[in-house]
């Protein structure tokens, strides 16, 4: 517990400008400083390396001084009585700011505003002194009469009200124009563009034709009288998607091209593959898709690329297409009521979703912002359709300025040096921490200390967490994603103090809230295949293999829908409104009412529905309230939809990798929004918190290089399938374990079964957190301002009960035994020698170290643990005879294949023939690419590959743990049927003997199964000897 611990982070009030903040420095006692923070962000270099161990985060801060100078000028500008503004601008400024208001505005509200006020109006001697940098188009949309425009970019953290600071610019803009025509300065046309229907929906309220109903009344922006002339200008608000060319379709779906609308010729590299699909960056097709599009006139053949076989590999070609002009498009956009009205303001929502990203060709091994993540190519896709949109309304109508409104108005990936860097064209900054100190967001409360003892605790990052726990096999070679049991598996602890804590808060807000609605959990995972089994777990209680229930009871879905999954299929389908099913349309209705318990009203008390909802509702014969009123838990893949307003969200749990601090800030901000906005004595809004676990908000996640100098790039290799090579794939069982016969009675011999620690220095059960605040280094403080929160798993234990745990145990013992087909035993007859059998084990053989306890063997992966121990040690009666045991396979996902491999190695590699994959990978100098050489050349071998990136591995026990071994070849010989050599070449192996008995007993698992053919193993001490191995074990059997 650190000496310096400040209870108090919030210094300043939400309506007046800062007055105080917290300067942190590490080892340092925090101190408050007068005056405003100044402007600065943390710079992690993209190609630096991760820092993979826990271990000191260093980063470098670096001044917006472009913001900080203007910030000074503005803050002259004001105090002195704004000068250079026209009269109808300094009647809205007093307004904003005169006394008595019924709803005060923010100092962030009215900063961004003025800002944008002073750069446009403000007397040509404040604005001495400083430029804002321009965005440029590239030199091939010069060509064809694009130019760049200007843009401001407004930074402000979610929660602070980007809506209404719309609102006031365009009120002030639109009216300043009416009043005088002549001054270019003013646009009486605003285009809101914004990410989603969500925000499009929400935003309608800026439609000045609206009246009192509108922002401007409801927010107090414009006096009454001034109404009549705001109704002059034009609000269009639109989401991106209508920015993408409509292609001109003459001749129904069957014509081969259609020649109407602009001809688009495109020049691309397009790679053959297996799939159909594109993918970062890179387009790939089946040699059947590309064929079929040449034959049709939708592609032109440039250059093709092949292999020693003549197999193609890529293809360069122009590709055409038909879609309507630009002037079409931009009259479509602002519609017949602006007419042929130029001079437009662009106000971007969302804005770090528009920027210019450069396409060059990029490597497939390239870590860009989302790693692999299902949602990387839309969010590629986005920021060219959303920039190209509005350089085609520029060029035809004019942008007089483009407006951006952002939290994290950030460059993500493609932009070269400017990667992970703000837009250069930021003006003014009131970011998270500011809003924090001023009381405008709920503080996120994230994990600073554990049991570990580790400078980074596990909860901070449990994705990073995780994966060094995980087998090979449940990472599923280098390609795949780690199987999703094994996350939820070591997900389970940090899920269940939480949920724990989100049951008793629940308890709290019904027991002293007037407020009927409940807390919020959400669960951000990496994958559909993850968020699953989370769902079924949390909502109907379907518990995986060696997984306890997760009886966290508000979530289970019973006559009420409690808890919801959210795919990113799903948000990205109905962004633009068009969803392909009404399902899909539904979940959204549901999704945007979260935390909503009924509808807004007209004045005569009638409901005010969507556009689109009663209508649904009625088709589907659902009842006609807000259909997330109930929703208490959501598990999403992806950060959920942007504009998503729900405000009692409390805790939330991060499950995948986090590439960068924009989509950490993003995921922790839907649960910044305030459930109340009341003002206490000291003028100061109350403190709210959020519990977060796992979004890494550690504002450098990478170290820099100690020497400055850039490391050699070592070659690497790029390892994959070969489509035309088929013919040599190998498809192999992903083995978990094994099923018995038991007919009769069970037994163990305790001498064999090792013991079990419960140890806190790995599966932390206490941890710290406390406020986001950050230290002159960029890291999570520890001693910043703030209460330090202990989370701990009180709560859980003291619901728990050791004869519950033996029962549970049992019971999930016995299901796997009478799951068995071949397991005879009535439950009635096994449970209770089970239940005598778990009270001994846990007695004898399970030790918990504090602050560790018996207890949390109700969770995973402890509770697996001891139910794969006692499965191991569990032996049928022999003397019945008893049936071979066989495989026990994964559930989620099916066999392995070579097809799957696809990664990146700096190892040595060797081409090689009778392999479905370009190469070998060798772990050693020598020894695997000689016992490549003698398989490749072999009469006896029809396949073969190294086990490298294949996730192909044999389960077995060592000291209390399970381990993955992984052999070194699969061979497929050439007999009728095919047989499946298992092959080890390695010398010297300590386990060499338990690693044997496992892949024998695999062997013959497998083989008694006879799903996957014939299996057998072997190990050559020498590599020379392979052949002998063949001739004297194999030659028999060939045909």
């Amino acid at each position: 517990m650190s000496g310096y611990e400040v209870p108090e982070p919030i210094l300043n009030s939400p309506f007046d400008e800062p007055s105080e903040y917290w300067h942190i420095v590490e080892g340092e006692e925090p101190t408050r400083r007068p005056g405003r923070r100044p402007a600065m962000y943390f710079y992690r270099d993209p190609k630096a390396k991760p820092e993979t161990e826990a271990g000191r985060v260093v980063g470098t801060a670096i001044e917006l001084t472009l913001v900080n100078r203007i910030r000074a000028q503005v803050k002259k500008w004001r105090q002195e009585g704004y000068p250079g503004v026209t009269r109808t601008t300094l009647e809205l400024l007093h307004w904003w700011r005169r006394e008595g208001r019924a709803q005060r505005l923010f100092f962030a509200q009215l900063d961004a505003a003025e800002t944008i006020i002073f750069l446009t109006e403000a007397r040509a001697d404040y604005r001495q002194g400083f430029e804002i940098p321009q965005e440029e188009v590239s030199e091939e949309k010069r060509k064809h009469g694009f130019t760049g425009f200007r843009r401001y970019a407004c930074k402000m953290a979610t929660g602070t009200g980007k809506t209404t600071v719309m609102g006031m610019l365009a009120a002030w803009s639109i009216l300043n124009k009416v009043n005088d025509r002549s001054d270019a300065r003013f646009s009486d046309v605003v285009l809101i563009v914004c990410p989603n229907v969500t925000i499009k929906n929400r935003l309608r309220e800026l439609d000045p034709e609206a009246g009192e109903a509108s922002l401007y009344r409801t927010r107090d922006l414009v006096p009454s009288h001034l109404m009549p002339l705001l109704t002059q200008g034009r609000v269009l608000v639109t989401n991106w998607h209508v920015f993408e060319p409509q292609s001109i379709q003459t001749g129904g779906v069957g014509a081969r091209v259609n020649k109407a609308g602009v001809e688009v010729r495109t020049k691309e590299t397009i790679t053959i593959s297996s799939k159909t699909t594109t993918a970062r960056g890179t387009r790939y097709l089946t040699l059947d898709d590309f064929e079929r599009q040449v034959a049709a006139g939708l592609l032109t053949v440039l250059e093709e690329q092949r292999d020693k076989d003549g197999t193609l590999k890529k293809v360069t070609v122009e590709s055409r297409r038909y879609v309507e002009s630009d002037t079409a498009l931009v009259n479509r956009i602002l519609g017949r009521e602006v007419g042929g009205k130029q001079n437009i303001l662009v106000m971007n929502d969302e804005a770090h979703h528009a920027y210019r990203i450069v396409r060059a060709e990029t490597s497939e091994e390239e870590d860009d912002l989302f790693g692999e993540d299902e949602e990387a190519e839309d969010f590629f896709k986005e920021a060219t359709v959303w920039i190209d949109g509005l350089d085609r309304i520029h060029k035809l109508r004019g942008i007089n300025v483009c407006l951006d409104l952002s939290a994290t108005p950030y460059f993500l990936g493609r932009v070269g040096q400017d990667t992970n860097r703000p837009f250069p064209w930021v003006v003014s900054d009131f970011g998270l921490i500011d809003a924090i100190e001023s009381g405008l967001v709920k503080i996120p409360q994230l994990a600073v200390r554990d049991t570990t003892g580790k400078e980074i605790p596990g909860y901070f990052n449990i994705w990073h967490w995780i994966l060094p726990h995980l087998t090979p096999a449940e990472r599923g070679g280098k390609k795949a994603n780690p199987k999703p049991e094994a996350i939820l598996k070591y997900a389970h602890h940090p899920i269940a103090m939480l949920g724990a804590l989100w049951e008793r808060e629940r308890e709290d807000w019904m027991r002293d809230r007037d407020d009927p609605r409940p807390p919020v959990f959400i669960l951000v995972c990496k994958n559909t295949q993850i968020a699953k089994v989370l769902y079924e777990w949390l909502a109907e209680a379907k518990a995986p293999t060696g997984i306890p229930p997760a009886k966290i009871e508000g979530f289970r879905n019973t006559d009420r829908q409690h808890t919801i999954r959210v795919d990113s299929k799903v948000v990205h389908e109905s962004d633009s409104g068009e969803a392909k099913s009404d399902e899909v349309r539904w979940m959204r209705f549901t999704l945007d009412t979260v935390g909503k318990t009924a509808w807004p009203t007209d004045r005569m008390g009638r409901p005010i529905y969507p556009e689109g909802f009663k209508e649904l509702a009625d088709k589907l014969g659902r009842p006609d309230h807000p259909p997330g009123r109930d929703v208490r838990c959501v598990v999403s893949v992806g950060m959920l939809t942007e504009g998503w307003d729900c405000n009692t969200v409390t805790h939330i749990i991060g499950l995948r990798p986090f590439m960068s601090q924009l989509l950490c800030e993003q995921v922790v901000g839907r649960g910044l929004r305030r459930a109340s906005y009341d003002v206490g004595p000291d003028g100061k809004l109350t403190e709210e918190v959020a519990k977060v676990f796992g979004v890494p908000f550690e504002v450098i996640p990478f170290k820099a290089n100690p020497q400055g100098q850039p490391q050699p790039r070592v070659k690497r290799y790029h390892v994959h399938a070969i489509p035309a090579k088929a013919q040599f794939e190998i498809k192999f069982p992903r083995v978990e374990g094994y099923t018995q016969a038991i007919r009769n009675k069970v037994t163990v011999d305790w001498a064999t079964v090792p013991p079990l620690v419960l140890e806190p220095g790995r599966i932390p059960p206490e941890v710290e957190v406390k406020g986001l605040h950050v230290n002159n280094k960029g890291r999570l403080s520890l001693s910043g301002p703030g209460r330090i929160d202990e989370v701990t798993l009180k709560e859980f234990r003291e619901k728990r009960r050791m004869q519950e745990l033996v029962f549970d145990l049992g019971r999930t013992l016995a299901r796997e035994y009478v799951a068995q087909k071949r397991c005879t035993i009535p439950t009635h007859r096994l449970f209770p020698q089970l239940a005598g059998i778990i009270e001994s084990y846990l007695d004898k053989k399970v030790e918990a170290r504090p602050p560790a306890d018996k207890k949390d063997l109700f969770l995973a992966p402890y509770y697996g643990w001891v139910v794969e121990r006692l499965l191991e040690a569990i032996r049928p009666d022999t003397s019945q005879g008893e049936a071979p045991e066989v495989p026990r396979y994964e559930a989620t996902r099916g066999p392995g294949s070579t097809a799957d491999v696809d990664f990146w190695t700096s190892r040595e590699v060797r081409e090689v023939s009778k392999s479905h994959l370009n190469y070998v990978v060798a772990d050693t100098k020598q020894w695997e690419q000689s016992a490549a050489y003698y398989l490749d050349r072999h009469d006896a071998v029809e396949a073969f590959v190294k086990n490298a990136g294949l996730g192909f591995a044999i389960p077995y026990l060592h000291n209390g743990q399970m381990h993955d071994y992984v052999p070194d070849f699969v061979v497929r010989l050439k007999t009728e049927p095919p047989t499946y050599l298992i092959l080890e070449t390695k010398g010297y192996d300590p386990l060499e003997d338990v690693k044997r008995a496992a892949a024998e007993r695999w062997v013959a698992a497998v083989n008694a199964d006879g799903t996957y053919g014939k299996w057998r193993y072997a190990v050559v001490k020498k590599v020379a000897d392979i052949p002998i191995l063949f001739d004297s074990n194999f030659g028999n059997l060939l045909p």
